[in-house]
C-alpha cells in the first residue's frame, strides 16, 4: 500500500512545478513513510509515496516499462500478480523487480483501455502513456483504495487523499454543501462528489482517462445480480458451503502473503473470527490478533467474545481499551484523516487501534470488512423482509409520523422508493438520521443545497436492471455502493489505517467471492431469523458452535457522550457556540440548541432521541472539519497541517 499522486496539463506541454509535486507527496507520507519518488516530463508528474510490504528491496516507483514508455504509480496490491507475471514473461515482457507495481506496465501493454479489468485486488492506480500522451487513472471494484482528483486551471490534479491536492498550492479548500448534505442523509461519505468544493473522487469500478485535454470517466465494473427468481441453484447446501469455504480460504491466502509481518483484527462478531479461523488453519505459526475494549464507552464491549475466541484459535491477542474521553481527545486527528465529518465515534477507536498495531511493528492487518454487505448481516435486511407488504404501509405510516418523533416537518423527506425506484431495507433508517436536519439546517444551508438529491449521488446500475432482481438484493447493491465504500472502507478502514501506515486487506472482497455471493439463492444469505447463513455453515467447520452461532452486534461507541459530558474538550463548546455554528453557516444556533436541550433531559432510548444523538455528532464533526479544514478561527486547535503530523 502507498500513496500517489500527480498531475496532466490539459492544454500543451509546460512544466509542473516540482516543488508543488513534492508538497503533495509530503502531504500524504503516512501513506508511504519507506521512500519517495518522482517521475516528470514535459506535460506530466508522477508522485509516490512508498509503504514497502512486497519486493522490499527493489519496488521504488513509478516504475517503467522495456523502455520507459510506461510509466506506472500504484496504491494497493495485485494479488494474482505471481501468475500474471509468469503469463506476462511467456508473452516476452521482462521485468527488473519482482514489485507488483511493475506487473501494471506491462498488463498496460497488453490490454491498454481494458487494464483494470484483468486486474485483481485493491488498487488506485496511474498509468502514463508517454507515446500516446495518454493517462489513465483506476480504482478496485469495491473502492478499497481511494484516488482523488480536481481540475485546476489548465491542470487535472490527482491524489490517494484530498490533502494532496491542497498542499499542492493550486486548490483552495472550500465546502462543498451537496456533499456535506449527502453525509447528513446516508451517514456516511459520498463516493464520487467530496465534501470539498470541486474535488471529486473516482467511484469504486471506475477509470478516467485523459488525452488532448479531454477528460472521461466511465465505469468498467459493477456489480450485478440475477434477475429474481434466476439465483443459482445448488444440489445441495453442502454443495455451495464447501465451494465457498474454498473461495474464502484462497481469498485469505492471497492476502497473507507478504515480506512484512501480518496480523488480523477481531471483534467479537463473526466476520473478522471467522478470517481469524481461516488464517489458523492455513498458517503453522499463530499469527498475533488485535482487539479493542469499549469499556464504558460504548454500549456493548465485545473484549471477552475476542479473547475466547482467539483462545480457542490459539492466537496471542493485543486488546486496547479506549475511554470516553480518549475518542474526544483522539477526535480531531481522526477528522484529519478521514478529510471529512463522520456519524460513527468508534473510527476514533480504530485509529488508535492502527497506531498500537504500528508500534507493534506490523504494516499489513486482515479484516472482516464486506460480509455484512454480501450476506445480509445487518438487521435492517431482516426487518425489511419481515415487515415490507403491498404498497409499503408500514414505511408510510412511519414517515408521517417522523416529523412528532424528531421534529421539524416533512417537507424535504425523499421519495418513498428513492433509490431507482425501489426502496431499499435502509431508507428507514436513513431517513430517520435524516430527519435531524428538519431541526438543524440553517434556512441558509436549505437553499444551498435547493433541491438535491443524495440517491442521485449513487453512480450505480440503470434503474430497470435494479429492478429486476429481487428486493433483497436491490438493497445489498445499496449497501455495496453507499455504506461499504462511504463508511466502512473510508471512514473505517483505508483512511484510518494508513493514517499509521498499516495496510488493511479485506478477504470477503475478493472478486470470486463477491461474484460467487451475488449470484446465491436468498435463503443462502437470510434465512429465517438467521443472517449470514452460509458464512455460519463455513464457520461452524472451524469454530465452536458458540462462536459460529454469536449473533450480529454493531461495533460502534457511545455518539454525544463523548463530547457533551464534564470535562469534555474546551473546542466542542466553541465549535458549538452561536457565533461559530452562525460563521460556518451550516447550522441553525437555535435548532442546535433544542436538540441539546432534549439530549439533555431524554436520558432514556427513543428513536427521537437516537435521531437527534447522531444528528448532533454530524454538527460537532461537521464544525470540526470546517476548522481544520476550511476556516482555522474558530477553534483553540491548530489547522490539518498541525494535527497528527
Amino acid at each position: 500500500m502507498c500513496g500517489i499522486v500527480g498531475a496532466i496539463a490539459l492544454d500543451g506541454h509546460p512544466e509542473f512545478p516540482p516543488q508543488a509535486l513534492s508538497q503533495m507527496c509530503q502531504a500524504i507520507r503516512h501513506r508511504g513513510p519507506d521512500d519517495e519518488h518522482h517521475y516528470q516530463e514535459a506535460g506530466v508528474a508522477l508522485g509516490a509515496r512508498r509503504l514497502a510490504i512486497i519486493d522490499v528491496a527493489h519496488g521504488r516507483q513509478p516504475i517503467g516499462n522495456e523502455d520507459g514508455q510506461i510509466q506506472v504509480a500504484f496504491n494497493g496490491e495485485l494479488y494474482d500478480y505471481p501468475r500474471l507475471r509468469e503469463e506476462l514473461q511467456a508473452r516476452g515482457h521482462r521485468f527488473q523487480t519482482h514489485c507488483d507495481t511493475e506487473v501494471w506496465a506491462h498488463l498496460y501493454e497488453e490490454h491498454g483501455d481494458d487494464v483494470f479489468l484483468k486486474a485483481r485486488g485493491q488498487f488506485a492506480t496511474s498509468i502514463w502513456d508517454r507515446n500516446k500522451r495518454r493517462l489513465l487513472l483506476g480504482r478496485d471494484r469495491a473502492g478499497i483504495s481511494p484516488l482523488y482528483y480536481t481540475i485546476v486551471g489548465k491542470w487535472l490534479l490527482w491524489s490517494s487523499e484530498v490533502r494532496g491536492l491542497l498542499a499542492s498550492g493550486m486548490v483552495e479548500a472550500k465546502p462543498d454543501r451537496k456533499g456535506l448534505d449527502y453525509f447528513f442523509n446516508f451517514f456516511c461519505m459520498p463516493n464520487q462528489r467530496t465534501c470539498f468544493e470541486g474535488i471529486h473522487m473516482l467511484p469504486p469500478g471506475h477509470q478516467l482517462t485523459v488525452q488532448d485535454g479531454r477528460v472521461n470517466v466511465r465505469c468498467y465494473w459493477d456489480l450485478d445480480f440475477p434477475d429474481a427468481g434466476e439465483e443459482r441453484r445448488f444440489v445441495n447446501s453442502d454443495v455451495a458451503v464447501q465451494e465457498f469455504e474454498q473461495l474464502l480460504t484462497r481469498s485469505v491466502e492471497r492476502r497473507l502473503f507478504s515480506e512484512v509481518p501480518v496480523c488480523c483484527y477481531i471483534s467479537g462478531g463473526l466476520d473478522s473470527t471467522s478470517v481469524l479461523g481461516l488464517v489458523s488453519r492455513t498458517r503453522e505459526k499463530p499469527i498475533q490478533a488485535f482487539s479493542l475494549s469499549l469499556q464504558d464507552s460504548g454500549p456493548v464491549d465485545e473484549r471477552l467474545q475476542a479473547e475466547e475466541s482467539a483462545r480457542v484459535l490459539n492466537c496471542p491477542i493485543d486488546v486496547l481499551s479506549i475511554s470516553q474521553h480518549e475518542i474526544a481527545q483522539a477526535f480531531p486527528e481522526q477528522i484529519v484523516a478521514t478529510e471529512g465529518p463522520v456519524f460513527d465515534t468508534s473510527t476514533a477507536c480504530l485509529m488508535l487501534l492502527a497506531k498500537r498495531v504500528h508500534e507493534r511493528g506490523f504494516k499489513v492487518a486482515l479484516t472482516g470488512e464486506g460480509a455484512d454487505e454480501l450476506l445480509a448481516g445487518y438487521i435492517w435486511f431482516r426487518l425489511a423482509q419481515k415487515y415490507r407488504m403491498p404498497g409499503d404501509p408500514v414505511a408510510r405510516l412511519f414517515r408521517r409520523i417522523l416529523p412528532r418523533v424528531v421534529g421539524g416537518g416533512r417537507r424535504h423527506q425523499a421519495p418513498l422508493k428513492a433509490f431507482y425506484g425501489t426502496r431499499i431495507a435502509q431508507q428507514t433508517s436513513y431517513e430517520l438520521i435524516g430527519q435531524a436536519r428538519e431541526v438543524l439546517y440553517s434556512e441558509q444551508m436549505w437553499r444551498d443545497v435547493e433541491d438535491y438529491s443524495p440517491y442521485e449521488d449513487v453512480p450505480g446500475a440503470c434503474e430497470d436492471r435494479i429492478q429486476r432482481w429481487s428486493t433483497l438484493n436491490q438493497s445489498l447493491y445499496a449497501g455495496f455502493k453507499i455504506m461499504l465504500p462511504g463508511l466502512l472502507l473510508a471512514g473505517k478502514s483505508d483512511r484510518i489505517t494508513m493514517n499509521s501506515s498499516i495496510e488493511g486487506r479485506y478477504p470477503f472482497l475478493d472478486e470470486d467471492v463477491v461474484d460467487f455471493c451475488a449470484q446465491l439463492p436468498i435463503d443462502m444469505k437470510l434465512r429465517g431469523k438467521e443472517n449470514k447463513w452460509l458464512l455460519r455453515q463455513v464457520a461452524a467447520r472451524t469454530l465452536p458452535a458458540q462462536i459460529a452461532g454469536r449473533p450480529k452486534t454493531m461495533f460502534r461507541a457511545h455518539l454525544t457522550n463523548n463530547f457533551l459530558r464534564p470535562g469534555a474538550p474546551s473546542w466542542v463548546q466553541q465549535l458549538l457556540s452561536p457565533e461559530a455554528l452562525q460563521k460556518a453557516g451550516y447550522f441553525d444556533p437555535a435548532g442546535v440548541a433544542r436538540a441539546l436541550q432534549v439530549l439533555k433531559k431524554q436520558k432514556s432510548r427513543s428513536l427521537g432521541r437516537y435521531a437527534l444523538d447522531m444528528g448532533m455528532i454530524g454538527v460537532i464533526s461537521t464544525q470540526l472539519w470546517h476548522h481544520l479544514y476550511i476556516d482555522p478561527t474558530m477553534a483553540d486547535l491548530p489547522d490539518w497541517k498541525g494535527i497528527g503530523n
